[in-house]
């Protein structure tokens, strides 16, 4: 799974010629140039290519795409809800550097320490939540003005300083 990047779904059929709406994360208007193909993920763990005929950006969040063999709003059913995916090269040429997804993959360090890699981004409304794999557990760790000290992109690290026992709760038995 580390190399796919979770971007967005597919949320409704657009129009009667087959195209689809890709509600997506990376945080500006993508027309999906220089990208062949995007996988939607079938069942857990397997991606099926799709590849794309045109894509027009409506918002930030919002693109209409023409899959290459979806010719009709009946043929989309079998995309609605599902996620949608990209390879790790193809997603940093499309993710806006400042849109919290762009930080997969980035380490996350507490006084000099590393926790642990970024795996997931969760958004929420008054805080960002991410997920590593802190001594081989999966933990959460919350992003805000308290919590983060900064980001280095040059060196794709998080500087965090996280409450008392946070990461303690990950660790005992």
């Amino acid at each position: 799974m580390t190399d796919y990047v979770h971007i967005g779904k597919i949320v409704a059929p657009h129009g009667v010629a087959g195209q689809i709406i890709l509600e997506h994360a990376l945080g500006k208007p993508i027309h999906f140039k220089g990208i062949d193909a995007l996988f939607v993920e079938k069942n857990e763990g397997s991606f099926i290519p799709y590849f794309i005929q045109s894509a027009t950006a409506k918002t930030d969040t919002i693109t209409h795409l023409q899959i290459e063999g979806i010719q009709s709003r009946e043929a989309t059913s079998v995309l609605m809800s599902k996620k949608v995916w990209l390879p790790q090269d193809a997603f940093q040429k499309l993710v806006d550097k400042s849109s919290p997804l762009a930080l997969l993959g980035y380490q996350v360090q507490q006084d000099g320490q590393d926790l642990g890699i970024i795996q997931e981004v969760i958004e929420q409304p008054h805080q960002l939540m991410v997920t590593i794999l802190y001594k081989g557990q999966e933990a959460y760790i919350p992003l805000h003005e308290e919590s983060l000290l900064g980001v280095d992109h040059a060196k794709k690290l998080v500087l965090v300083n996280l409450p008392d026992g946070l990461l303690d709760l990950y660790t005992e038995e």
